[in-house]
């Protein structure tokens, strides 16, 4: 059929700057008249004409509520725009790393290439039609829009007059793989429905030993639990885990993709995969059975990770070091070496003192994906990651919670070649990290967030903890009254980065206390929520005598987090006896 552009009249709506992981809003706020149209517009309004007309775009997302109206709306204004192919995972299903693999990987018919995406997720926040809703934009690369452009968007945003859209294209059948043809003004307009799983697989495959993950997972010692918590990963965990790798079906938990996610928080932490926790030996509640050898978790959008070994809990900070430790080892992808390593700021320190022994390249960034992205297009980082369980490698422009869970798998099966067969004993994901801990110190580390906070106090908060920093010996007297047994502090400051890159330069990103024996304070305010403000708060204490890494972390942290709370004056700002999540 042949479609007409209809130009629509609208006006500016407030509150649609997009943050590092795009924009995120209740669903009834983008139901609004005009709210998803305005801010697609103004993003094709950002982006040069050659990534727009003629161009291939990808939309697709983890899946969650108000998604397919979305595609439909995206669908018809690409069109109008002269977008000239626009491709959809079926069902809109596909992981925001999917979705980078599918940029950077994928090659039509024709031989086209993707120049950039609309990704419809909120991550790791609750869907339905009470819950969160989100877009954002990724680029050629693979990754997120960067600042230039995010800043261009919102502009955009603040003086739209009109949008543009083809209102006669019949909505799509996204159930079925094929292609969908259309003429317009502009010409030839194609729709493609493909399989959400094809070219994320095929990356895998390249990166990781599937034969060894799959001779692993075949021995009856080792026992897999893997819990997609009704998201995205749920449309890939049977391709890779059990078709793939051979695993038992059984081994699968919440893999069927939901709208609103079962009911539950898409959020993969010890408070919300509460399944997968019970299963693994770490809940209050003793299930009875033998807990599995290894489990993991994803969330909404499959780009987080949690990894768990029987009664064990691997912080991500830790998690990161491991992998890097062992990457050349054990995962053919890196055989030749890694370029450099990287960490966001508030991430544990582990990281460090891997790159050190190992004589690597090393970056401590602000928190987004898109300040490693920098690094890896330009060759200088091969392995990265945040303490928000967001793990990655170069292979895309995203964090991966499946490439994670594979590189666990890796180390595994390869610090297991000799014990899968026989009476010999399994090597645990727990003894790879107290092994670690003893070559490398440990990092005792836990995050306290504040959710939902009125912004207002948030921000008075900060303030608060800026001011001392005016004066470290005022700060170290206030210290020493709250807790004698806590170092000084040595220096405080808010985090400022220079990117070696591009040369830009990001403030105010997170306030730091660093004290004498390597222990750090860290505060920051994250912008992933839809609603009020969220405070989190890190909390770190290094230790490298390998006698005293084997406390429990909560004893360990115990002195600083006394301090932090009060230092920070936390109750008194926030009226929070407690913080929502522990991690």
């Amino acid at each position: 059929m042949v479609f007409k552009v209809s130009t629509v009249s609208t006006s500016p709506i407030d509150g649609q700057k997009p943050g590092t992981s795009g924009l995120r809003k209740k669903v009834k706020v983008f139901k609004q008249p005009n709210y998803l149209e305005n801010f697609v517009q103004a993003t094709f309004n950002a982006l040069t004409a050659q990534k727009v007309k003629g161009a291939t775009l990808v939309v697709s997302g983890d899946g969650r509520y108000y998604s397919k109206d979305a595609v439909q709306i995206i669908i018809k204004m690409a069109a109008a725009n002269g977008v000239r192919r626009v491709w959809v995972g079926k069902n809109t299903l596909l992981s925001t790393p999917a979705v980078s693999a599918v940029i950077r990987e994928r090659s039509g018919a024709d031989g086209s290439k993707a120049t950039g995406a609309f990704i419809l997720t909120a991550s790791h926040n609750p869907g339905g039609p009470t819950e969160d809703f989100g877009i954002k934009y990724n680029m050629e690369n693979g990754g997120p829009a960067p600042e230039s452009i995010t800043d261009k968007i919102y502009e955009n945003t603040k003086t739209i007059k009109e949008y543009a859209i083809a209102d006669d294209l019949p909505n799509v059948d996204i159930s079925t793989i094929g292609v969908t043809s259309f003429e317009g003004p502009d010409g030839k307009f194609d729709v493609e429905v493909f399989d959400s799983a094809d070219d994320y697989v095929k990356l895998m495959k390249s990166i990781f030993d599937f034969e060894s993950i799959r001779k692993l997972l075949s021995s009856p010692k080792f026992t897999f639990c893997y819990d997609a918590l009704h998201g995205v990963a749920g449309a890939y965990a049977h391709r890779i885990f059990v078709e793939e790798l051979g695993a038992q079906e059984s081994a699968l938990l919440n893999c069927t993709p939901k709208e609103d996610f079962g009911g539950g928080h898409p959020d993969p932490n010890l408070t919300y995969a509460k399944e997968l926790v019970a299963q693994m030996g770490l809940s209050k509640s003793d299930t009875g059975g033998e807990p599995p050898e290894f489990g993991a978790a994803a969330d909404g959008d499959a780009d987080r990770n949690m990894i768990l070994g029987k009664r064990f809990f691997v912080t991500p900070s830790d998690s990161v070091a491991i992998i890097a430790a062992n990457a050349i080892g054990a995962i053919p992808y890196f055989s030749s070496g890694l370029k450099g390593v990287a960490r966001s700021m508030p991430t544990s320190a582990a990281l460090d003192v891997v790159a050190k022994s190992l004589n690597l390249k090393f970056f401590e960034v602000p928190t987004g994906w898109k300040f490693f992205g920098n690094l890896m297009d330009a060759g200088m980082c091969s392995v990265c990651g945040e303490e928000s369980f967001g793990t990655g490698s170069d292979h895309i422009r995203e964090k991966d919670g499946i490439w994670a869970v594979l590189a666990w798998m890796s180390i595994l099966a390869h610090k297991n070649k000799g014990n899968i067969d026989g009476n010999a004993k399994l090597v645990s994901v727990e003894d790879i990290v107290r092994q670690h801990w003893a070559t490398y110190g440990r990092h005792y580390y836990t995050r306290y967030d504040y959710e939902n906070v009125d912004a207002g106090k948030a921000k008075e908060l900060m303030e608060h903890l800026v001011k001392l920093q005016s004066s470290i010996p005022e700060v170290n007297k206030i210290v020493k009254g709250i807790r004698s047994d806590v170092a000084n502090v040595a220096s405080a400051d808010e985090f400022e980065y220079k990117d070696p890159v591009d040369g830009s330069i990001s403030k105010h990103q997170g306030i730091r206390y660093l004290f004498e024996d390597g222990s750090r304070l860290v505060f920051r305010l994250s912008g992933t929520g839809s609603e009020g403000a969220t405070i989190r708060l890190y909390i770190e204490q290094y230790e490298k005598d390998a006698s005293k890494t084997g406390r429990e972390s909560q004893e360990a942290l115990s002195p600083l987090v006394d301090l932090a709370l009060k230092l920070s004056k936390m109750e008194e700002f926030t009226g929070r006896s407690a913080p929502t999540v522990i991690t």
